[in-house]
């Protein structure tokens, strides 16, 4: 389906009617660094979310939950430096975030979606975050995507943002996304923070049909350490300004587009994630194809890029391709090891390093060479049927260990 998608600048503010903002409100020390953001939509939007599947949920979770339960809601707001989990009054201080924004912005507490990030365990300074709203809130403009997006950022070295425009039947409709995510992140739905809007229309209930649908092949396919966070979610904001027939059927053309839209937006931020992993200098791409299911393709890929000492290798740029075979094993997929060839690639060219589970001569200086670019491919054939499946993960360094030694302090 050609939905005609381009890439555009505004990140959660390409859309019609949205606006956003960032500040420094006091919860973070650093003076220097913002650390409470807001997403304002002018209309009141369908919502839908996704959340991390670790029992252990920061108390925003529980709150977003009960307010988006009729399926709308017009604002986001999210502080960053502490994660407002297992401390007492957790969710009554995340309440409060979300009537002071309400309070500041003229709109409903429980049209106001709450998000925390930082160190888990430490009570929140919830005044900090009140005094501030105001302010926040008299900053919003439609070229504040940026100040949001520096304000969700824990260890992130960068900020995660994107923007597309896209024809759904024949209205131009616009879908951006801001996100953090640099450690704690692996499969189980989603561990960082991932704010979308979009200013198509489409029903509640099939819009948390499309994103439940989507972070299975995207979010759900990332993996920095292995470790599953506690506030994470992914939420989607569609305002329906674009003026397009509101999509209200699973399965229409409609549908299809926007789950286009909504899958290549997920795609790009699930990849910046990863490319930017706590103390990593590589982005590793694993695409499995010839597997018998989906599952099978989806478990074999996401195994290599957990694979603690396949992504050492990938610090050395060692062309280790046994440590390949080694996650492709215990990982649970079905395959024949004596069938699969293994392909690493760069920008510098690519590479046949194991052809039907054995060994095949290649020149070590040119995979080294090879493996020493920021991104790197791994192909796996498992010639045993015809699905296929991409994760994405990255190297780990020495940085890595630095990084998480001292967080908390």
């Amino acid at each position: 389906m050609d939905i005609n998608m381009q890439k555009i600048e505004g990140g959660v503010c390409a859309a019609k009617g949205f606006f956003a903002a960032g500040i420094h409100c006091g919860v973070r020390k650093n003076k220097d660094k913002l650390d409470l953001a807001m997403i304002y939509s002018d209309k009141r939007c369908a919502a839908a979310a996704v959340y991390t599947t670790n029992k252990v949920k920061g108390a925003p979770i529980a709150v977003t939950k009960r307010n988006i339960a009729d399926g709308y809601a017009q604002a986001v707001v999210c502080n960053s430096g502490n994660a407002n989990t297992c401390t007492a009054c957790g969710e009554s201080k995340a309440e409060t975030m979300c009537k002071s924004a309400g309070k500041a912005l003229g709109i409903e507490a429980e049209d106001v979606i709450p998000a925390s990030t930082g160190v888990i365990g430490l009570p929140l300074n919830i005044d900090a975050i009140t005094e501030g709203m105001p302010a926040l809130a008299k900053k919003l403009s439609n070229e504040g995507s940026a100040e949001a997006n520096q304000a969700i950022m824990t260890t992130d070295t960068r900020e995660k943002s994107i923007a597309y425009k896209f024809n759904i039947g024949g209205s131009e409709c616009r879908i951006g996304a801001i996100a953090k995510g640099s450690g704690m992140i692996h499969p189980n739905m989603a561990t960082m923070l991932c704010f979308i809007t979009t200013d198509a229309a489409i029903a509640p209930a099939v819009l948390q049909a499309a994103l439940s649908d989507v972070v299975k092949d995207t979010f759900n396919m990332v993996s920095v350490d292995g470790d599953t966070s506690t506030n994470d979610m992914t939420c989607v904001l569609a305002n329906g300004e674009a003026g397009n027939k509101e999509i209200s059927e699973i399965g229409s053309e409609g549908y299809e587009a926007f789950k286009k839209a909504l899958f290549e937006t997920s795609r790009y931020i699930s990849r910046e994630m990863a490319r930017d992993g706590e103390g990593a200098t590589k982005l590793i791409e694993c695409k499995v194809n010839g597997a018998a299911t989906k599952e099978d393709a989806k478990t074999a890929a996401r195994a290599v890029v957990s694979s603690s000492l396949f992504k050492a290798a990938a610090f050395g740029a060692d062309a280790n391709w046994g440590r390949i075979l080694c996650a492709l094993g215990y990982s649970g997929a079905e395959f024949d090891p004596t069938k699969t060839d293994v392909t690493m690639s760069s920008a510098k060219g690519e590479l046949l390093v194991c052809k039907g589970g054995s060994s095949v001569e290649f020149d070590e200086d040119f995979a080294k060479e090879m493996l020493s670019e920021d991104e790197i491919v791994v192909a796996v054939e498992l010639n045993n049927g015809e699905c296929y499946a991409e994760a994405w993960g990255c190297d780990l360094t020495y940085d890595y260990v630095k990084i998480n030694g001292d967080y908390r302090t």
